[in-house]
């Protein structure tokens, strides 16, 4: 059981801070990694930080975990965080995430391939014709990193 379980079982379905990662990986074409999750939204890996772990160490294990994919040097895109972001999901459970976002052009190795339990597919897409369903922090991701750097 993870930590966020454990913390369940305390607070049962109050509110809660949940610190948590995703990234934006770019093949060598420039094209970014998109995961559709179980409920049909596309977004890119990422998840909540286990105690103890770095936001780096998390981002490229769910990196691994959800797509098959090694990735190494994650550039800080930024944090989003905020009111706007608040959750509650089926099951009652509250929480307004704190994201930290990274974008990698470093793909190490592996292939990429759907873990299940995750999700129902995972591509590349070119960043001019992205899924209208996407998770909302996806063009947040984009836009803030477009205006700091090339892709």
């Amino acid at each position: 059981m993870g930590y966020i379980e454990e913390l369940r079982k305390v607070v049962g379905n109050r509110p809660l801070n949940l610190v948590g990662t995703a990234v934006g990986v770019i093949n060598e074409k420039g094209e970014i990694l998109l995961q559709q999750r179980k409920n049909g939204i596309w977004g890119v890996p990422g998840g909540f930080l286990e105690l103890g772990e770095s936001t780096e160490d998390a981002g490229r294990r769910e990196v691994l975990e959800e797509t098959g994919l090694q990735i190494g040097k994650m550039d800080l895109v930024g944090v989003f965080s905020g009111k706007d972001h608040f959750v509650k999901l089926p099951n009652g459970d509250e929480f307004y995430p704190i994201t930290i976002a990274y974008i990698t052009r470093e793909i190490l190795g592996g292939q990429l391939e759907v873990n299940r339990e995750e999700g129902l597919d995972a591509r590349f897409f070119s960043l001019y014709s992205l899924p209208e369903n996407m998770n909302p922090l996806i063009p947040n991701l984009l836009h803030t990193y477009l205006q700091t750097r090339k892709v």
